[in-house]
């Protein structure tokens, strides 16, 4: 198959030139799409992408989220409360994602998620046109979450990809032919693996407990920041590539995309795991490159993790900040059942949670859209 992605392009700086002899890659390997795209080549189908977020003139910029209002923040809100199709740049964007669909003639379109600029009568034009299928991947609500220009183009959806079925239910109603509950993150067993590290950065990583990933704006992300806060005494190390609440500062060692990050979980003894607050399933990529790292992961106890892996057995779950605290400290006193479980989670997910086998499931589905 042709498949043509449409997504945001985040962390710019970490995408990668190519290997030699092979196509450079769309996406860096920070982002789940990077894994997607490397899984479906493999596979022989035939990808490429359109960066949304691209403006039409400049290149796209690294984002650095913080707290508080901002000039930039300011400047967004007042865009954001245009309709789309008001911005003339947003237009221009349209217009070359039609004439590149035109060009590349894909069997599906792949929509990602949290889309502002796409507008459903573009999506409808390329289908009409090309005849391709449209596949749209979110983790997120519709209810909640979801932009208007992307419930208005749900009945163009053929295929609806959500880590949580009930949202599956909810884009149904919206008007989308069919969807299915599959966790897009995963493992890729080539590069989420435990590194071995120098001893320069063992001493530059080692924690007891590291969380690497977002904590701010804290509407978002205040179950996180309200577990770390738990764990100050602890020997914790945190690493974001965005600002984090004052009360967590003193924590942070810098920033870990791709591979730094997989080190750093490979110089810790726990990795910390807590969901956003907008997911109530589960199913975060760190979720599955933890558990390939064969780190010892608590995570939230929420639906997903429990059904994607066994507590107890392959992860660690908490209810509150008392229990996380408690079984943090007894995981760190406890070597050899901290090893084994860390173990069996790294096997499960190399059998079960592959990028490879993702991909598979995906493929078969685009297949049985008539």
């Amino acid at each position: 198959m042709r498949i043509l992605f449409i997504a945001s392009l985040h962390h710019p700086e970490a995408l990668k030139p190519a290997a030699p002899g092979e196509p450079p890659p769309l996406f860096p390997p920070s982002m789940a799409q990077h894994w997607w795209d490397r899984a479906l080549r493999k596979r022989g189908h035939i990808t490429a992408v359109f960066y949304r977020n691209r403006p039409t003139l400049g290149g796209i910029r690294a984002e650095r989220h913080a707290q508080g209002l901002t000039p930039g923040k300011l400047a967004r809100a007042a865009f954001n409360h245009l309709p789309p199709e008001a911005n003339p740049d947003y237009r221009l964007r349209n217009r070359r994602l039609v004439e590149q669909a035109r060009a590349f003639q894909p069997d599906a379109l792949w929509l990602v998620g949290d889309n502002t600029v796409i507008y459903p009568e573009t999506l409808a034009a390329i289908k009409a046109e090309t005849g391709c299928k449209l596949v749209y991947s979110t983790g997120v609500s519709p209810i909640v979450f979801a932009r208007p220009i992307e419930k208005r183009a749900a009945r163009l959806y053929d295929l609806v990809l959500v880590n949580d079925y009930y949202h599956g239910i909810q884009w149904l109603e919206l008007g989308a032919r069919r969807m299915e509950c599959l966790p897009m993150s995963a493992c890729d067993p080539d590069f989420h693996h435990p590194y071995d590290l120098t001893p320069e950065e063992r001493a530059a990583y080692a924690c007891d407990v590291a969380f690497v990933g977002t904590l701010v704006p804290d509407n978002l992300y205040s179950r996180r920041v309200a577990a770390l806060e738990n764990l100050r005494d602890f020997d914790l190390g945190i690493w974001s590539v965005h600002d984090v609440p004052p009360s967590l500062r003193p924590y942070v060692r810098g920033a870990a995309l791709g591979e730094t990050m997989l080190r750093v979980l490979s110089a810790a003894k726990i990795t910390l795991n807590v969901h956003g607050d907008f997911m109530h399933y589960g199913g975060n990529m760190r979720t599955f490159e933890a558990a390939g790292v064969g780190v010892l992961q608590v995570v939230d106890d929420l639906p997903g993790t429990r059904l994607w892996f066994t507590p107890g057995e392959m992860i660690v779950t908490y209810q509150n900040g008392s229990d996380l605290r408690q079984k943090a400290a007894y995981y760190l006193s406890h070597e050899a059942e901290r090893a084994a479980i860390a173990r069996r989670a790294r096997e499960h997910a190399y059998a079960h949670h592959t990028y490879d086998q993702r991909m598979a499931r995906v493929e078969q589905l685009i297949q049985e859209l008539s």
